[in-house]
């Protein structure tokens, strides 16, 4: 469905883990839908659906797209079907994902879209990622509304876990690509929709922002039991999958700090034994491990150094130690493109080790949202190609 003078870029993303456990992880007769900030314009679009960390099959009964309203309104005049190899719905087999079929619908950069899904059937709500920003988040509702024009107030919610929908592609100009934010928690959270209103507001048109990050994950490690599972993937495990990215030709890498601070011995927590504390050189490897795929996939990479933990409930000496190894690697390193440094910018210059004022969401881990628009202003404007 593409012209001659344009090409398939993902103009959002997004990560598939593993949703956290509990007795209610399946759900029936289910709409998700799900408002995204588009950054790119086009002519045609088509979804990515991904049963990545499924134990079973996925049935999908229907889905579409809209021009989206205020909250969970869609514009009903502009709603289209979306189609898997024809058919309305499709069956995701566990671990695999499902592209659907490319379908006519004219988007403009700066517009927000509504995917709208649903599940007639009972569905093992497990592959999805959690993530929050002023330009992210969704709804879902019980019963069949995925052409409604609103969600009924009484049976429907927000929510900011993502179901399933991993990635969403147009058919943009051939000068369009995107940039993949790849991490944790940290980048789940807010700095990539601050970098994508930077974007939106240069009035560039040309990238899209494509945020891949699942909380808790570590490069080296993963959990493999139910409490700690939403904990993810490894990094060996994520990277691969989540960068084979349409239109990408540049990843930003901040990740790592879960390696540092999550071992406590078995004494404490029996899911996390000092055995799966790295050393620097370890870490390092694993950096290398992203750089060398990034490679394969013929992208640019640059390195985001790891933020301040004092204060943190298992800080300690040799955590920061680890951490300043780690991040004066990345500093120094001729082995990436470059390195973004967002630790200097967010850490208190007088004592680095923690966040400056203004700057700690309050859990001394994750920075506040003025922090998270800070680190949107550290990228480079010639790593996001904007207009000037």
């Amino acid at each position: 469905m593409t012209e001659a003078n344009q090409k398939w870029v993902a103009a959002w993303g997004n990560a598939i883990s593993i949703n956290d456990r509990r007795p209610e992880n399946y759900g029936k007769n289910l709409t998700l839908r799900y408002p995204v900030k588009m950054l790119l314009s086009g002519s045609a679009l088509r979804i990515t659906l991904d049963n990545f960390c499924g134990t079973e099959a996925v049935c999908i009964t229907s889905a579409c797209i809209a021009k989206a309203g205020a909250e969970s309104e869609i514009l009903p005049e502009t709603c289209v079907p979306l189609t898997f190899g024809g058919a309305s719905g499709a069956t995701i087999p566990a671990g695999a994902r499902l592209r659907s079929d490319a379908a006519e619908f004219t988007v403009n950069a700066g517009e927000t879209i509504a995917v709208s899904l649903y599940f007639a059937d009972f569905t093992e709500l497990r592959s999805a990622v959690n993530i929050t920003g002023p330009l992210s988040g969704g709804y879902f509702a019980v019963g069949d509304y995925a052409a409604a024009q609103q969600f009924p107030m009484d049976v429907s919610r927000k929510t900011n876990w993502v179901y399933f929908l991993s990635d969403i592609e147009v058919a943009a100009s051939y000068d369009s690509r995107a940039v993949i934010c790849y991490g944790d928690s940290i980048t789940a959270q807010a700095w990539p929709d601050y970098l994508m209103q930077r974007v939106l507001d240069s009035g560039s048109g040309k990238t899209a922002i494509i945020r891949k990050a699942a909380s808790g994950t570590r490069i080296l490690r993963q959990y493999d039991n139910i409490t700690y599972d939403s904990y993810g993937l490894k990094g060996e495990t994520r990277f691969p999958r989540e960068c084979l990215v349409s239109g990408a030709d540049t990843v930003i890498i901040q990740h790592g700090i879960n390696d540092i601070i999550h071992p406590v011995g078995e004494e404490v927590n029996p899911f996390r034994p000092w055995s799966d504390l790295p050393t620097a050189a370890e870490m390092i490897e694993g950096l290398r491990f992203y750089i060398a795929k990034a490679r394969e996939y013929g992208l640019k990479v640059y390195l985001g150094t790891l933020l301040p933990i004092e204060g943190w409930r298992t800080y300690a000496d040799f955590r920061e130690t680890l951490r300043c190894e780690v991040n004066e690697w990345m500093r120094t390193t001729d082995e990436a493109d470059g390195c973004i440094d967002f630790d200097r910018a967010v850490c208190d210059p007088e004592h680095p080790a923690a966040f400056g004022a203004g700057y700690d969401s309050g859990d001394h881990l994750h920075p506040s949202q003025a922090a998270y628009a800070r680190m949107a202003q550290e990228v480079p404007e010639a790593i996001l190609l904007l207009r000037q």
